[in-house]
């Protein structure tokens, strides 16, 4: 090696030990500046930075996670099969998970955005950055769940793009990955539809009119996540364990693995597994409430890799912003007693407090 490139090399070391020893220049470095935990990993951390070690507490350790059961897998090759009903119905109540296989999303679309969100996170820094203050507030790229607040920081960066119309997704959205976010939205669709009208049949709603489509979908999300390698997996989180503020969530997994689901009313948590072709489905906090508490909305959480780059892309279905969320009256028209209190659903509040 020549003399000037063992100066570069030391420069690069005194650069990347100056970042670390010093907890607002990690900060500044990774939010501010737009790095990110991929920025991190990019200059060749070697052990995880303290303000991302999560609490004890926190952590998914191996005597609470359990391998010898699994969330439902769906086959939903006919969806007018009154057996793909009653599993969809009975899986939210048991678990407020499952996952479908056969939905009618070709493979090579699923493959496509998993492609997109590994081309757009390996972008250089300064095109990425543009949308940390996006002209539109329905484009964000961020990093963890709300750094500003959070007392430790979770190994993800993401980007959140809210579904307003095609015009204004053209307008706002990145031209690297606009063209196959769109096409991958509008592919689910069909998947999304079948799943809540399927849903809606377990609470007695026969019809989904535009009122109550406003309430089921009134708007949806996409994300983009990213979960860099981690130096210290044992010691930190992809995303901390949390419930969604959805309707639903479709979420597609890539072959890597790392989601946890915590089984209901245990301290049980258990790992489901990709699944080639599948997409996972769960209940959110809105739903659970329109069902009055018959379908569950459940902690999940995302573990840290310490040997893969992971990508997911989950779609947020929300009630519009405006709704008045409560037990759907279809619910208690036989007497049921109301668990739930309604109350407006101020999206713009929430999408703030979302971690998945």
């Amino acid at each position: 090696m020549s003399h000037s490139s063992h100066t570069l090399a030391f420069t690069f070391i005194i650069m990347i030990s100056k970042i670390l020893s010093n907890s607002e220049k990690v900060f500044d470095f990774v939010v501010n500046e737009g790095h990110g935990v991929k920025g991190l990993c990019d200059i060749g951390i070697q052990a995880l930075p303290k303000q991302y070690i999560q609490p004890l507490e926190e952590r998914i350790t191996t005597s609470i996670v359990r391998t010898d059961n699994s969330i439902p897998l769906i086959d939903a090759s006919n969806w007018d099969d009154p057996k793909v009903a009653d599993q969809i119905c009975k899986a939210p109540q048991s678990w407020g998970f499952f996952q479908v296989i056969n939905h009618g999303v070709p493979i090579e679309i699923l493959d496509n955005i998993k492609e997109t969100i590994h081309r757009f996170f390996n972008l250089p820094t300064n095109e990425k950055k543009k949308y940390i203050n996006s002209l539109s507030s329905n484009v964000r790229y961020a990093t963890s769940f709300n750094p500003e607040a959070e007392k430790t920081l979770s190994w993800r960066d993401y980007y959140s793009l809210v579904h307003v119309s095609d015009d204004e997704a053209t307008s706002f959205w990145p031209t690297s990955c606009r063209k196959e976010a769109l096409e991958y939205l509008k592919s689910c669709d069909t998947v999304i539809r079948k799943i809540l009208k399927l849903l809606m049949g377990g609470l007695n709603v026969k019809e989904i009119d535009k009122e109550t489509e406003e309430l089921l979908m009134g708007l949806k999300r996409i994300n983009f996540n990213y979960y860099p390698k981690c130096p210290n997996p044992e010691l930190s989180i992809g995303v901390g364990r949390h419930s969604d503020i959805s309707t639903i969530t479709l979420l597609l997994q890539d072959d890597i693995g790392g989601l946890y689901v915590k089984k209901h009313e245990t301290n049980v948590w258990i790992h489901i597994p990709p699944v080639k072709g599948a997409l996972v489905i769960n209940i959110g906090d809105a739903l659970q409430i329109m069902s009055n508490d018959k379908y569950k909305s459940v902690e999940h959480c995302m573990i840290a890799n310490g040997s893969h780059n992971r990508v997911s892309v989950p779609i947020f279905l929300h009630p519009k912003a405006t709704s008045v969320i409560g037990p759907l009256k279809e619910v208690l028209q036989n007497g049921e007693n109301q668990l739930q209190e309604n109350s407006l659903w101020r999206l713009h509040q929430h999408l703030l407090q979302q971690r998945s």
